[in-house]
């Protein structure tokens, strides 16, 4: 068996293969919308999206050394995300149902961030990190479903740290070799200035962060004020893990989406599991990202128990949680 995934809800738009048996991804092939100056507007995006689709998705098939014949299903990113982009991304997945007469399989992106993270890092029973652009969750699945102990109150930690970066003139781009514009310029930083420091319980709050650091970007050294965000944003998420940790008594820690690629926070999170004796499994950067093959993974384990939709139900849904997504193929 294997499925056709679409991934098309922010900045990238991504087509993966996925199947059923070792190697279980075939291919993962994406372009990302970057754009020339200020933030992304999601019509720009969209526009990136419907133009590139065709190319990506013939890169796939290549790369899988597959046809459309041999696919048995479709899977596509119905949400969280843009409503512009996500409807490029549904809007292919359709057609391509319609002409080849293939299922339609629903999948949730955050569920796709944290499937690819299983079946790359071989976690068992993990506390889930699931850091994004757009999310910041800790969660773990209980009863059939991935149930949400904390997570961000108003905006992302990835979201705060590209705005920041972006207002003060560092970005675009965001990423240099693989190192966030943030970490590179808190590198030369060493100095603490004394910013919010919002949790609740076992969420965060990293707007009043955001203001605070843009304002003490006006009268300060900005690579001391680039340390003292990454610092403080990063100690919140940590003591919020910690809490969640102790609640949980799980032996393991698995981190999925785009800011599990920061070695600045990973080092934290060693030292973390290292005071709680947990295993810390780490998706690998090829897939830390969004990417095709996640929603390829999630959308075969879906397909293989029995979920698929008609396509007059293929509705986006840019608001789509994790915690509304019955998982019937994780016990």
């Amino acid at each position: 068996m294997k499925v056709l995934g679409i991934e098309s809800t922010a900045h990238t738009f991504g087509v993966g293969i996925a199947q059923d048996k070792p190697p279980y991804i075939l291919a993962n092939e994406r372009d990302t919308f970057v754009p020339q100056s200020g933030g992304m507007k999601p019509s720009e995006a969209a526009r990136h999206h419907s133009l590139t689709a065709h190319v990506i998705l013939k890169n796939a098939l290549k790369a899988a050394n597959t046809s459309m014949d041999e696919i048995s299903a479709i899977a596509i990113a119905l949400g969280p995300g843009m409503g512009p982009t996500l409807r490029v991304g549904a809007v292919v997945a359709r057609a391509l149902a319609l002409k080849f007469k293939k299922n339609l399989v629903p999948v949730n992106h955050g569920i796709g961030h944290i499937e690819i993270g299983y079946l790359t890092t071989d976690a068992r029973d993990p506390l889930i990190l699931y850091l994004s652009g757009g999310n910041t969750i800790i969660s773990t699945f209980y009863k059939g479903r991935f149930r949400i102990f904390g997570e961000t109150l108003d905006i992302a930690l990835g979201n705060m740290m590209d705005t920041f970066v972006r207002e003060v003139g560092l970005a675009p781009p965001y990423i240099v070799n693989g190192k966030h514009k943030i970490d590179i310029c808190a590198e030369k930083g060493s100095r603490l200035i004394n910013l919010p420091y919002v949790v609740k319980g076992e969420d965060m709050s990293y707007s009043g962060l955001l203001t605070a650091a843009l304002r003490a970007a006006r009268r300060n050294d900005i690579h001391d004020v680039c340390f003292s965000l990454r610092e403080i944003a990063f100690d919140m998420l940590l003591e919020a893990t910690e809490r969640a940790v102790a609640l949980t008594e799980k032996s393991e820690i698995m981190i999925v989406g785009g800011v599990a690629a920061s070695g600045s926070l990973r080092d934290k999170l060693i030292q973390l599991a290292k005071d709680w004796n947990l295993d810390l499994k780490v998706v690998p950067s090829s897939y830390s990202g969004d990417n095709g093959a996640m929603i390829a993974y999630a959308g075969l384990l879906g397909f293989k128990h029995g979920v698929s939709i008609d396509i007059s139900e293929s509705t986006i849904r840019p608001r789509w949680r994790i915690d509304e997504v019955d998982i019937p193929w994780r016990s």
